[in-house]
């Protein structure tokens, strides 16, 4: 590769890099969450703008964080959690970038959740604290077929298996992996950019 070709490909880099910071990531997936809404000036709605300042400050030192601000009927609970392998300064351009996105797709409502690729947002009028979220989920398929998907399973199974226990002893509960299936073929948990 000449001199000049490779400089040229560190300048394309650098200017893809640039326009995605600009521009920031798209949101993976959200739901406005909550039937109820808040009008312009409720106090629910000053209470939601604290609580996702709150986040955006607390998150990024462990990837996780959360809380409520207000009392009822106009307080806000709210979490925030960025990927394990995020850095701190991306943890809180994800954040911010999260919260100011669900802000505008859902101006009005009490309850919301959205996901990005480095992070989730969720707010909620409700407690929802220490309770397993059954009803906000989203889907993305791998297109690929297995050719032996008992095996591929089995193997699936043992890999997040040691991979919960490597993580439960981790600062930011995260672990990654990865298994060989067969001829030149691995299986990733976790994300490999």
């Amino acid at each position: 590769m000449s001199s000049s070709h490779f400089t040229f490909s560190i300048y394309i880099l650098t200017f893809a890099l640039f326009l995605q910071t600009i521009f920031g990531a798209s949101p993976l997936f959200h739901f406005c969450s909550s039937s109820e809404n808040f009008t312009t000036n409720d106090p629910y709605e000053s209470n939601l703008k604290k609580l996702l300042g709150n986040l955006y400050y607390q998150t990024p030192l462990l990837g996780f964080g959360l809380g409520s601000v207000g009392s009822y009927p106009y307080q806000t609970n709210g979490l925030a959690l960025c990927r394990g392998d995020v850095e701190t300064t991306d943890c809180k351009t994800c954040v911010n970038e999260a919260s100011n996105k669900i802000h505008k797709l859902c101006p009005y409502s009490k309850g919301a959740i959205i996901w990005y690729d480095n992070c989730l947002v969720k707010y909620l009028n409700k407690d929802f604290f220490g309770q397993i979220d059954n009803q906000n989920k989203f889907y993305m398929w791998n297109l690929r077929n297995v050719s032996d998907p008992t095996t591929f399973n089995e193997k699936t199974r043992k890999l997040l298996s040691l991979l919960a226990k490597e993580a439960s002893v981790t600062p930011k509960l995260y672990a990654v992996g990865e298994l060989e299936l067969g001829e030149s073929k691995k299986l990733y948990v976790g994300p490999m950019h």
